[in-house]
C-alpha cells in the first residue's frame, strides 16, 4: 500500500475511534442524568442499546487487525494501531461501565436526591471529564496533558473511597439496605471509569514516547474487593 494511501487508513482509524469516543460520551452524560433525574425509561434505554458500542468496537477492531496483517507496519504506525486496539478496549469498557449503572438504576432501589447521589454524581462528573480530556488528547497527542490526566485520577480515587466509607458505616441502619447495595456498585463503576480514562492516556503516552508508562499506581488498595488490581485492571 502506497504511504499515502496509508496515512489516508489510518487517519479513517482515527476518525472512526473519534466517533466512538463521542458515542460513549453521549451515554456518560445520559447516564449521569439518569442518577441526578432517577429516570428510570431513559436508564433502560441505555442499559438496552450497549450492543450499538459493541458493533462499532467490533468494526473498528478489523480495521486494526487487517492494517497489521496486510501492510505489516513497523515503528512508530505499529505503536499507533497496536495502541488503538488497547484504547478501543478501554473506550468500550466506558460504555459497558455506564450501562451497568443504567442497568442498576432501572431496578427502582436507588433514590435521588440524597446526599451520597449528588457525590456520586460529583465523582461522575470528573470521571466524564477525564474521559473527555483523554479523547483530545488521543488527537493531539500532548504527553504533559496526558500525564496531567492521569494525575486527575487522585481526585475520583479519594471522592472513591469517601464515599465507600459513607455507604459502609450507615448501611446496617439503612431503611433501604438494597438501594444502598446498589449505589455501592455504582460507586465502584464510576471509579472504573476514571481507570479507564487513565489507561487510554498512558497509551497515548506509549504511542509517543514507545514507553508504556504505569502512572496509576496510587490505585486504592481496597479496591481489589471489587475485583481489580493495582493497575485498575479486572482480575479473574
Amino acid at each position: 500500500m502506497p504511504r499515502k494511501l496509508f496515512d489516508h487508513e489510518l487517519e479513517e482509524l482515527v476518525r472512526e475511534m473519534t466517533d466512538l469516543g463521542n458515542t460513549v460520551d453521549d451515554r456518560f452524560e445520559k447516564t449521569i442524568e439518569c442518577l441526578r433525574t432517577v429516570d428510570i425509561e431513559k436508564a433502560k434505554y441505555v442499559a438496552e442499546h450497549d450492543f450499538e458500542i459493541d458493533r462499532k468496537e467490533h468494526k473498528i477492531e478489523i480495521v486494526c487487525l487487517n492494517l497489521i496483517a496486510l501492510q505489516q507496519p513497523i515503528a512508530k504506525d505499529l505503536r499507533m494501531i497496536a495502541a488503538c486496539l488497547k484504547i478501543l478496549t478501554d473506550i468500550e469498557r466506558e460504555g459497558d461501565q455506564c450501562a451497568d449503572i443504567c442497568e442498576i438504576l432501572s431496578t427502582g432501589q436507588v433514590y435521588g436526591n440524597s446526599l451520597v447521589v449528588s457525590k456520586i454524581i460529583q465523582m461522575m462528573e470528573a470521571a466524564r471529564d477525564m474521559f473527555r480530556r483523554a479523547m483530545d488528547v488521543f488527537i493531539s497527542r500532548d504527553v504533559k496533558e496526558a500525564e496531567d490526566i492521569c494525575k486527575s485520577d487522585d481526585f475520583v480515587d479519594n471522592m472513591f473511597s469517601k464515599i465507600i466509607l459513607e455507604i459502609s458505616s450507615t448501611i446496617t441502619q439503612s431503611s433501604n439496605v438494597m438501594g444502598d447495595v446498589d449505589l455501592l456498585l455504582i460507586t465502584k463503576y464510576a471509579e472504573r471509569l476514571a481507570d479507564h480514562a487513565t489507561n487510554i492516556a498512558e497509551w497515548v503516552i506509549y504511542i509517543e514516547t514507545g514507553e508504556h508508562p504505569d502512572l496509576n499506581k496510587h490505585a486504592l488498595a481496597g479496591a481489589n474487593i471489587y475485583g481489580q488490581n493495582g493497575s485498575g485492571q479486572e482480575t479473574s
